[in-house]
């Protein structure tokens, strides 16, 4: 007995010491942000504003960089991208599990191998077309390339397969056609799965940097993550006033990931266990 409290009480500790680490950069970067250049250049590296805030951190950010239009366009690019992932991968799980497709498993095999495509590899073509079709600059060439995702297919193909077909022919028999089932019983029961991909996508969009740089030239209309290397790069002498802009792109996802980890288990886990 004595032994086993032992070894709780050292796992405790394991995972206390491990929540700090992984903690410390976050409380590092909010209390950062309100430091004076005399507490950041300090040495060694003052962990709390010694000598008085300076919210004006955030102020000056938001001043020398378009940090605010930066931010819409984020949060316009993260809802475009988020939603046209959730529909797009509603509609083709729906078709992979529901529909009497021919060669239902090539089709989805299909799917999957764009899973391995690494995005790099086609990102010359889609800057050809996005340049090609005047979108750059605009929300729509931000999106366009990722309204489609294989994994949210995959993620949503799994839950629906845990559906008995029983409520299928019990809706047909009731008379609802595809679109009635979908939209009034699958999509409602599919809400933990439906969350998951949702977060994923949003957080995975919001934390694009490499393409939003290709295309986007004005820096009114780019995203948060670039305007936060700008940042540094106008100001490298206050530290503080960059690790302002860094948490002001860092709350949305935090607040998605605190809100919305149980949302998360739940619809990676939906499926696993018939």
């Amino acid at each position: 007995m004595r032994s086993r409290r032992s070894g709780n009480l050292a796992t405790y500790l394991v995972l206390g010491l491990v929540f700090l680490v992984v903690l410390f950069p976050v409380y590092y970067g909010l209390v950062g942000s309100f430091m004076g250049e005399r507490d950041t250049n300090s040495f060694p590296p003052a962990l709390w504003p010694v000598h008085g805030l300076q919210p004006d951190n955030y102020s000056s950010a938001l001043r020398i960089i378009p940090l605010g239009s930066q931010y819409l366009t984020s949060v316009g690019q993260t809802l475009g991208i988020m939603v046209g992932q959730l529909v797009t991968s509603i509609l083709a799980a729906y078709a992979f599990v529901f529909l009497p497709l021919r060669w239902r498993g090539f089709w989805f095999a299909v799917f999957l191998s764009t899973m391995m495509i690494p995005f790099e590899s086609i990102i010359i073509p889609n800057y050809l077309l996005i340049s090609s079709l005047g979108l750059k600059d605009t929300i729509a060439g931000l999106t366009l390339p990722f309204l489609a995702t294989g994994f949210g297919t995959f993620l949503l193909r799994q839950s629906f397969l845990s559906f008995p077909m029983e409520l299928r022919d019990a809706a047909r028999v009731d008379g609802a056609g595809h679109f009635r089932f979908l939209s009034s019983i699958l999509v409602p029961l599919s809400r933990p799965s439906l969350a998951a991909l949702g977060i994923w996508s949003a957080l995975s969009a919001w934390n694009m940097y490499f393409w939003p740089l290709l295309a986007t030239e004005d820096p009114k209309h780019q995203t948060i993550q670039i305007g936060i290397s700008q940042l540094q790069s106008s100001d490298g002498d206050s530290p503080g006033m960059v690790l302002a802009g860094v948490m002001l792109a860092l709350f949305p996802t935090l607040l998605l990931v605190i809100f919305g980890q149980r949302f998360i288990v739940r619809g990676l886990t939906t499926g696993a266990v018939k």
